[in-house]
């Protein structure tokens, strides 16, 4: 149960603005017009896809971050202006992105 539910629990006679629920739609990620680039490599013998190139907030690209590792059910991390995931997902990360409305080169491999 989300603070929303538990506010509806107390406060059942209240309706929501305007203001409420644009800020329910407000999520979006911005888009770029540069590509980002999609790359592979091996650290300690281990295969990691690494995400670079967005010229956006922070905020919205360790949004991405989460997402991705959520749908690819992988670990990952966000440093220096670049998302790490675990693993060779390339295909499936820029099929994703894509999907969102980003452009994405692959670079290597």
């Amino acid at each position: 149960m989300d603070l929303k539910d538990q506010l509806k629990n107390l406060f059942p006679d209240h309706e929501p603005t305007e203001d409420e629920q644009k800020k329910d739609v407000e999520n979006e990620i911005w888009l770029q017009e540069e590509p980002i680039i999609c790359k592979y490599e091996k650290r300690k013998g281990k295969p990691i896809t690494i995400l670079e190139g967005y010229t956006g907030a922070d905020e919205d690209f360790k949004k991405l971050a989460k997402e991705l590792k959520t749908k690819l059910s992988v670990g990952g991390s966000f440093k220096d202006d670049s998302i790490i995931i675990q693993g060779d997902y390339r295909d499936k990360i820029m099929k994703i992105l894509q999907e969102k409305g980003f452009k994405v080169k692959r670079v290597g491999g």
